[in-house]
């Protein structure tokens, strides 16, 4: 099946009912706690590696693969490779920006394989393998010198080869789909969209990619300064095959914001929210039924199509979510005519 008719397939169970996403592999990882040869084991690096959870994929494939079986048991039909930090940028505070490209392929193929065999076990509940590409640790809107506004410490044209390389892996190594997360700034956005575009004129083939914005504050703007509503109508034209928030805050704090988006969003809508907010500690204390009541009342308001859990949600989480949404309808769409897609070109004519 190719990737385009993976997408159909995808919104084709979205149209008969609430699709599940797995949880984050930050919050399980520091379950394991590692030390510096937990993170090596037994590799040789010139730089400490304790907290770079993305080489995991290398050095303790186990790990990630445990952790993909745990979401996958506990009711995920989307699953996202491990891959959050996986570029060349962020790796280069470990020293590794040249293992990015082997990070990603081989967390794809991790991911690939625990799905494919969660599906043979039961096929009439097909999965979904995510590449997720994270925001880097960069931003293109804004100047890190507050003595030079007009500086940045990355060029578009770098950020957009940055994301190439990782996107590459990614496909080499099995996604279905590309997930652009935790969008913090629109044109880190607008590079990796047009990253996504590229790699996929190159291979002949149309990329389907998710899209999901974060906010920086309480007034519901991305550090870009752009409203949810907003946002949309800057990537609205890439035709996302979902499209909407992660991280930032809770249930509680983003239901006014997945609220506003819902009207505006031609295509399927997935959200996956914190455990709650973290406490003095940077802890999330939210248990999972409480994350599944609020998911819940979105789902009775008909607001999901896909949902799962963020910063500090669990298995736990995710089979609490997966069993509150069960048998309630999802959220109806009117999808965007295939007319409207610009290519990588036209896209970035946009920026």
């Amino acid at each position: 099946m190719t990737r385009a008719e993976k997408a159909d397939q995808l919104r084709a169970i979205g149209a008969e009912r609430i699709l599940v996403k797995d949880g984050p592999y930050g919050s399980m990882i520091q379950s394991y706690r590692l030390d510096e040869e937990g993170f090596r084991a037994g590799r040789s690096f010139n730089h400490d590696q304790k907290g770079n959870n993305d080489l995991l994929n290398i050095t303790r494939p186990e790990i990630i693969t445990e952790i993909c079986t745990k979401y996958l048991e506990a009711g995920a039909d989307l699953v996202a490779t491990n891959t959050f930090n996986a570029n060349a940028i962020s790796q280069a505070d470990y020293g590794i920006s040249g293992m990015a490209r082997d990070i990603n392929l081989a967390a794809a193929k991790i991911t690939r394989a625990c799905a494919d065999a969660a599906t043979a076990r039961d096929p009439a509940k097909p999965r979904f393998i995510v590449g997720a590409v994270g925001p880097t640790n960069k931003t293109l809107s804004v100047s890190p010198n507050v003595n030079d506004p007009g500086y940045r410490a990355v060029s578009f044209d770098e950020m957009k080869g940055i994301y190439r390389e990782q996107i590459e892996g990614l496909l080499d190594g099995g996604v279905d789909f590309i997930l652009i997360e935790t969008v913090f700034d629109t044109l880190n956005a607008k590079a990796a969209l047009v990253a996504v575009d590229e790699a996929g004129e190159a291979r002949g083939e149309e990329l389907p990619v998710m899209v999901s914005m974060t906010l920086t504050d309480l007034a519901g703007r991305n550090l870009s300064g752009q409203t949810v509503e907003a946002f949309w109508h800057s990537v609205r034209h890439a035709r996302p095959l979902t499209m909407g928030l992660n991280c930032s805050f809770g249930a509680t704090e983003l239901h006014p914001y997945v609220n506003a988006l819902n009207p505006q969003v031609d295509g399927l809508v997935c959200v996956y929210p914190n455990a709650g907010l973290p406490n003095e500690l940077g802890a999330y204390d939210e248990p999972p039924e409480m994350t599944a009541k609020l998911v819940k009342g979105w789902a009775e308001n008909g607001w999901l199509n896909v949902v799962g859990g963020c910063c500090g949600t669990t298995p736990a989480h995710i089979k609490a979510v997966a069993d509150a949404v069960k048998g309630i309808k999802p959220r109806q769409w009117h999808a965007l005519p295939p007319a409207l897609r610009l290519s990588g070109m036209e896209a970035a004519s946009f920026m």
